[in-house]
């Protein structure tokens, strides 16, 4: 029998059972479905924080304090109170660090701010003007911090859109006083709307001098991280080394696995957010593997009622001169059509959700999230499919290639 053949005869089969498999390739849509869309977002997720990482530029360099957390278990020990002023006054000497362009402090809290009978707790943001810079962020009614703001702690602020709105609604913020921790802060500049940029949102932030943040908001003495700009891309890697040693000997530490900072580039930071958006997808991409086991398994129980329930048919082939080889051909081939079926409808449903998805995170969450579906994921989806109608077809294919023609003939 020719294989134009075994195909003519598997969809004849199929086609007399339509709604029979539809039911039973249901699992593998639902599977092909769930892994096309998790790799989608995965995808989309991944190019987004990427581009966001990539937009605060190659020479931005960033000091955090603790040791550097080899996992989750470890984050606790990034919370530590390591960065002081004196550190801050180390690597601005041109000696220790020559190749130092910017330095910026942060500091970072939630505190409630209040304006009249409103209330609403935006993230406090305690930096330099330098944050304009590294996250492309300038007022755009206002202006930014004096240098005599920043040094003499002055009670300035510049809020996000959403605290303007929740604060002040549609009236004037300009020039205005909010209250944070029992004082007043005038409003000096409004930050546009921009929604989430990376891990940080400045719609929901006010941020004020780190002077200020420091003395009358958090009362700390350190600092939460340091930011550092290189003077050129070229130097980054100098200037990573320089910082290492200057802030070793500023904390007197002789042993660098005794370490209680930790130096990111932005193109560690790149490679690491690659690895872990990468890893979480293909594992949230074999959660949903399961469930095409269990539309395989199905698969094989309906194929096996199948060759049951077309005993005769099976008995009459034979009669007239198939083969076992062609009874087992037929029955394979509808199993692998099935599951191949499902996987492009899976596909074709996974890609359409993907992109829906997409449109509804970007409006909720005012980013410009791009819709992308990866050739692998189309690749993968056929491919599964395929390779699943084929193994959990085999069997049931095997047991109808082995019936008695006699028997089957005589089966009622």
């Amino acid at each position: 029998m020719t294989i134009k053949h075994s195909f003519t005869t598997a969809f004849w089969g199929l086609k007399m059972q339509k709604s029979r498999s539809l039911l039973t390739i249901l699992g593998i849509v639902i599977g092909i479905t769930s892994i096309i869309l998790i790799m989608s977002l995965g995808k989309g997720a991944q190019n987004l924080i990427l581009s966001q990482i990539q937009s605060i530029g190659p020479k931005t360099i960033a000091i955090v304090p603790g040791r550097e957390p080899k996992g989750p278990s470890d984050i606790i020990g990034t919370l530590t109170n390591s960065l002081r002023q004196k550190d801050v006054d180390a690597l601005q000497k041109k000696e220790n660090v020559p190749h130092l362009a910017k330095i910026m402090p942060i500091v970072f809290g939630s505190e409630t701010a209040a304006f009249e009978n409103e209330t609403y707790r935006p993230t406090i943001f305690g930096v330099t003007n330098f944050f304009a810079d590294i996250y492309d962020m300038r007022p755009d009614q206002g202006r930014l911090f004096q240098e005599e703001e920043i040094k003499g702690a002055a009670s300035a602020v510049i809020i996000g859109s959403k605290v303007k709105e929740e604060l002040f609604g549609q009236n004037e913020a300009l020039e205005e006083k909010i209250k944070i921790k029992g004082r007043n802060f005038k409003v000096i500049g409004i930050l546009p709307g921009k929604g989430q940029f990376s891990f940080l949102n400045f719609d929901e932030a006010v941020v004020i001098p780190y002077t200020t943040a420091q003395q009358y908001v958090f009362g700390i003495k350190y600092f939460h991280r340091l930011v550092i700009e290189a003077d050129e891309e070229a130097n980054v890697e100098k200037t990573v080394q320089d910082i290492k040693n200057t802030l070793r000997n500023s904390h007197d530490i002789a042993d660098s696995s005794k370490d209680d900072f930790f130096v990111e580039t932005q193109a560690e930071a790149l490679e690491t957010v690659s690895v872990i958006a990468n890893i979480l997808t293909l594992f949230l991409g074999a959660v949903a593997a399961i469930s095409l086991l269990v539309g395989g398994i199905g698969i094989m129980n309906i194929m096996l009622v199948s060759v049951t329930e077309r005993t005769k048919e099976i008995g009459l082939r034979k009669a007239i001169g198939a083969t076992e080889k062609d009874i087992m051909v037929q029955f394979l081939l509808e199993a692998v059509i099935l599951t191949a079926f499902g996987g492009v409808i899976g596909i074709i449903l996974g890609a359409g959700f993907s992109f829906l998805a997409s449109l509804i995170i970007s409006a909720a969450l005012s980013v410009e999230w791009v819709f992308e579906l990866p050739l692998l994921a189309v690749i993968l989806g056929l491919g599964v499919s395929a390779f699943v109608g084929l193994t959990f077809g085999i069997y049931p294919a095997r047991q109808a290639s082995l019936k008695s023609p006699i028997e089957s003939l005589r089966y009622e």
